[in-house]
């Protein structure tokens, strides 16, 4: 796929067959937990937020090969959010236990009444449902705002602007000055969506577990330190 053009739905709704797919095989070879503890509210999961243009997307792409875990990027959860029947297959596989506790999460996250065809109550209930059911890495979409606090690792990956610039300038044959422009429009508009949608404190720094500058470490370095924090944390071990 170019990466000079956005990808068309058909496109898009192949990529989610693939990840569904993929994360299924990953479910089937999940332990299975013991009948007298209660299993978590979700899945571990990565959720990466990322400046445009600083080099999440590799991270998000190279960690989930590493782990052997779906990703689903902010393209792919926004057609998901837009797609009746993906999110039908999706909750397929939830039972009544898996419907009440989504629910009470919806209630909490997006807290007050939206109607069920609102763009983010269809974001948020796709990024739950997803996370209920097996491990993944989520990039973008405010995904690390939504899912439940006390769970996950919350990953920042940045870049400094000149090095961002230039690459948003090779990636679209533009001029340096108008990448530029282009990358000061792009985060204004990213840091409004998490203020509009998940309130004041969205884009403070202190949301995330961990933040890598790709200025100082190579795509491949963020991804081991990731596994790193997840071995720590004994949600992965070799992998």
């Amino acid at each position: 796929m170019s990466p000079s053009r956005s990808p068309s739905h058909g496109e898009l709704m192949r990529l989610v067959e693939k990840q569904m797919r993929n994360w299924e095989l990953a479910r089937a070879q999940l332990t299975k937990p013991q009948p007298d503890v209660p299993p978590p509210s979700v899945a571990d999961f990565v959720a990466i937020s990322r400046s445009v243009a600083s080099g999440g997307s590799q991270v998000a792409t190279l960690l989930g090969e590493r782990l052997r875990w779906p990703v689903f990027d902010r393209e792919i959860l926004q057609a998901m959010a837009g797609d009746d029947r993906v999110r039908a297959r999706l909750y397929e596989h939830l039972d009544e236990r898996d419907q009440s506790w989504l629910e009470q999460a919806l209630r909490w996250v997006i807290g007050g009444e939206l109607p069920k065809d609102d763009y983010l109550y269809r974001l948020t209930e796709t990024v739950l449902a997803l996370a209920r059911q097996g491990h993944a890495v989520f990039l973008g979409r405010g995904a690390d705002l939504i899912l439940p606090p006390e769970h996950g690792l919350r990953v920042r990956i940045t870049a400094s602007a000149a090095r961002r610039a230039a690459e948003l300038a090779r990636r679209r044959g533009i001029t340096v000055p108008l990448a530029m422009a282009e990358l000061e429009r792009i985060d204004r508009e990213r840091a409004e969506f998490r203020r509009r949608h998940f309130g004041k404190s969205a884009n403070d720094p202190a949301c995330y577990d961990l933040t890598i500058s790709l200025d100082r470490f190579t795509v491949q370095e963020a991804v081991e330190l990731i596994v790193t924090v997840l071995k720590r944390r004994g949600v992965v071990s070799e992998v």
